[in-house]
């Protein structure tokens, strides 16, 4: 991941209401959520929802698919993966016992289709 994609990703998920929409598209798994429904888990606004959800889309850290009437959401794996691990990427300056457990995070977030993030929040 460049600099500037890590920048953008990074400024939308730094908004308590961009961040816990895109915890709950994590959450949801890859069959994602109606925008409706998130509204409504985040007791905010649709417009607003909208406004936070064309934030994320710019970022790269979801997509979204017409499904008869309702537009679903998803969380972008790849994007979210590539994140973390451009985060991690000079980790620990060369000590790998400290980032030994988010090394290990990051190896199940890779493998992660959004089914298993029970283990992710235990990891």
């Amino acid at each position: 991941m460049e600099m500037n994609s890590a920048i953008a990703s990074l400024s939308a998920l730094a908004h308590p209401g961009r961040l816990s929409a895109f915890r709950i598209l994590v959450q949801a798994g890859a069959s994602g959520l109606p925008a409706g429904e998130i509204a409504r888990q985040l007791d905010i606004l649709p417009s607003t929802l909208s406004s936070h959800l064309a934030i994320l889309d710019h970022a790269g850290l979801t997509r979204s698919r017409r499904d008869g009437r309702s537009i679903i959401y998803t969380a972008e794996y790849g994007a979210m993966q590539g994140l973390l691990g451009f985060l991690l990427e000079d980790c620990c300056a060369g000590a790998p016992e400290i980032c030994a457990p988010l090394s290990d995070m990051l190896a199940k977030v890779a493998a992660c289709d959004g089914t298993c993030l029970a283990d992710l929040e235990t990891a």
